[in-house]
């Protein structure tokens, strides 16, 4: 069955016929086989929104069974325009199309509106950017956000303009790689020498009790599992940092930072989870010691984003070179360069 786009039908009388592959089926569950680009929750606040009729009967009910002959008709409202303002704020984007935006997002954005970041985030600009081309996510014009970065972490970021969109890369993400296309990667720089040139962190994690605003170790966390490579190693004189690839096999808060914290090996310049490493500024040359101190956030850049397309199937991959600020630390560390074998 061909896949509509959400515009095709919002805003427009949408008919089905029950055949034997969709009967017995739930109302919701018929209706997001025969229209996929809307998402089950999206259909059942539909149903019940008295918007679906069968048979000429309106149906409220999202259990009702579905049974062969019947004819469903469903009337989708237009969008609602979303809560967060437009705003004309500047984007680095790596690729467009109807379906999706990848953008490259610099240190210091916040993804979503949320207490202390009321606006200037990246759904206020996508709004300004995307406009019309926005085909609404759960009834409403607003881009499909499936993934998030913290405010001061830079890179490759995707978000969905469509439903259908929205659903296949949130079932992606959801799956971290483990069965499907989709490929992270991070660059790190990190406090030390590990022990090996590569290793796996896995180890749950949860909100610390002391600090809401932190994440912990705990033995009653989710599932978090991070796995690193050595790139290159740098040191002199009473300190050595090494900057490490990162693979997330789950994707919590503050994973990356937590995890490498809890190995020893907390991020450069990381305020929260390295704050015990601030003298270690003192031991280091003025040229290093410069560019870290320029920092003012965690030496942490997501490089590499790698997904399947939702509707032509293709394998995208896309890269986001360091920003300026990383850059100019790891000009500096080349010159303490440490040769080894991966």
């Amino acid at each position: 069955m061909a896949e509509n786009t959400v515009e095709e039908f919002e805003g427009e009388e949408v008919e089905v016929v029950v055949d034997a592959d969709l009967a017995g089926n739930r109302l919701d569950a018929a209706l997001a086989k025969a229209h996929p680009a809307l998402s089950r929750s999206r259909l059942k606040e539909l149903i019940l929104a008295d918007a679906v009729s069968i048979n000429g009967k309106t149906i409220s009910e999202p259990k009702y069974r579905v049974t062969e002959g019947e004819t469903i008709v469903l009337l989708a409202p237009p969008p609602e325009d979303a809560d967060p303002q437009p705003q004309d704020i500047p984007l680095d984007i790596l690729f467009e199309d109807d379906q999706l935006i990848v953008i490259n997002k610099p240190v210091g954005m916040v993804v979503h509106p949320a207490p202390g970041s009321p606006d200037r985030t990246l759904v206020n600009a996508l709004l300004f950017h995307c406009g019309d081309s926005l085909q609404g996510i759960g009834g409403v014009k607003r881009p499909g956000i499936v993934h998030r970065l913290d405010r001061d972490t830079s890179g490759v970021m995707v978000a969905a303009k469509t439903e259908l969109a929205h659903k296949h890369l949130s079932a992606q993400f959801a799956d971290h790689g483990r069965t499907g296309p989709l490929h992270r990667a991070y660059i790190a720089y990190v406090w030390g020498t590990t022990e090996t040139a590569k290793g796996t962190v896995e180890a749950p994690l949860g909100r610390d009790q002391n600090n809401r605003l932190k994440q912990t170790v705990r033995k009653d966390g989710r599932e978090a599992i991070t796995h690193y490579f050595v790139e290159a190693r740098f040191g002199g004189e009473g300190w050595d940092i090494t900057r490490v690839q990162c693979h997330l096999e789950t994707g919590r808060t503050h994973q990356i930072r937590v995890h490498m914290a809890y190995i020893n090996h907390p991020l450069v310049a990381d305020s929260v989870y390295a704050s015990g490493y601030a003298t270690k500024i003192n031991k280091l040359t003025p040229d290093v010691a410069g560019p870290i101190q320029a920092l003012g956030r965690q030496a942490l850049h997501a490089a590499e984003l790698g997904f399947e397309h939702p509707v032509t199937g293709e394998e995208l991959h896309f890269e986001a070179p360091l920003p300026p600020d990383l850059q100019a630390l790891d000009d500096v560390l080349q010159d303490y360069d440490k040769a080894f074998a991966r």
